[in-house]
């Protein structure tokens, strides 16, 4: 099928033949805020320094696209969090972080299929870090909160890639490990629920959206709007 069809409840295919095999896939990167977890993170952080909902609006507005510049929505949030002690953080991981449903049993299916796995975030190494390690995933980006005396100075650190891991970031690492990889853009898959996944999911021989703004489910080849992760494993062959 190559139309825009609802496989199933709350799963949508559009440009794609079904069934797939997933083990013609070697890539699957994923978004970690809203698609691998529950939460943004950066929202969750400013409600200590009571800035939640004028952090959270910021977050709405980039991922909706209505802001188009995520770099500098980035930095206006984390300008907003000056202050906040990494104890927080800490609280915020182990208080209201949850992977999401299917998460462990869609990673641990591309995994035995013989995908590598990539977790690419505009969120923060504090939180992808444990996320990568939580879900055994191969590889993952974020970005760096600068840390003063126990407290986030409200900057983040450069890194030897780049500044921030916007959308064009998560586009070209995708891109940079399916090279070193010896593998075409058509053998990735992308999964994410926001704007600035859009470049990545536009590159990727498969893209996928989770829970997604509008925008982004419109571009994506799957979308799951119902139940978990793991129901993109609904569109291959069993």
């Amino acid at each position: 099928m190559t139309q825009a069809t609802e496989l199933a409840p709350g799963l949508v295919v559009q440009g794609v033949q079904t069934p797939l095999s997933l083990s013609s896939y070697k890539l699957i990167a994923f978004d970690m805020d809203s698609t691998l977890i529950n939460i943004e993170c950066v929202d969750e952080i400013a409600d200590a320094a009571g800035r939640k909902a004028e952090v959270a609006a910021i977050t709405e507005a980039a991922m909706q696209g209505v802001i188009t510049d995520y770099k500098e929505s980035l930095r206006q949030r984390v300008a907003l969090l000056k202050g906040v002690a990494v104890s927080h953080l800490e609280s915020v991981f182990r208080e209201r972080l949850r992977f999401n449903p299917g998460a462990d049993t869609l990673i641990n299916a591309a995994k035995a299929a013989g995908l590598t796995t990539l977790l690419v975030s505009g969120g923060f190494t504090f939180f992808a870090d444990r996320v990568r390690t939580g879900l055994g995933i191969d590889f993952a980006r974020s970005n760096v909160l600068e840390v003063d005396h126990g407290q986030l100075t409200g900057r983040m650190v450069d890194q030897p890639w780049g500044d921030i891991c916007d959308g064009a970031e998560k586009r070209r690492t995708l891109l940079e490990l399916a090279s070193l990889m010896g593998i075409s853009p058509a053998q990735t898959i992308a999964v994410g629920d926001g704007a600035n996944d859009l470049p990545m999911m536009g590159v990727a021989g498969l893209s996928v959206a989770y829970h997604a703004k509008p925008a982004v489910r419109a571009q994506a080849n799957v979308a799951i709007n119902q139940g978990g992760l793991d129901r993109l494993l609904e569109v291959f062959a069993k």
